[in-house]
């Protein structure tokens, strides 16, 4: 039997298991919810090294700079989250596409910025 049949086998084992059993639902919305934690302390320890290594070039780009691109970050941490609301009207969507752009040129500014002082 190859990797690939076994493990098919196993998802579909898995996936009988969930639909079957009872408290299987509440069961895979647990292990759902714990890798959801798992990502999102992942990206955060992630961010918090990128500062950590890249303080001195943050610190650089000045107050105006740096205030642009925490508030680029956190609008596109916000538009993540709100994301099925705000796709669920027609405005909704559009203040989506507009922030989202907007956060995008932002980034943009300040990369040109940082580029403008590399050494």
């Amino acid at each position: 039997m190859s990797t690939n049949v076994r493990n098919i086998l196993i998802v579909v084992v898995l996936a009988v298991a969930v639909y079957a059993l009872p408290g299987g639902g509440e069961t895979a919305a647990l292990f759902r919810s714990l890798l959801s934690i798992l990502i999102t302390a992942s990206i955060a320890f992630f961010g918090w090294r990128l500062y950590r290594e890249h303080r001195v070039e943050l610190f650089s780009l000045g107050d105006r700079h740096r205030g642009l691109l925490y508030g680029a970050l956190g609008a596109l941490v916000l538009m993540t989250a709100a994301t099925d609301r705000l796709f669920a009207t027609t405005a909704g969507s559009l203040l989506w596409f507009a922030v989202v752009l907007a956060a995008v040129y932002a980034l943009f500014v300040v990369y040109r910025e940082h580029r403008s002082n590399a050494y």
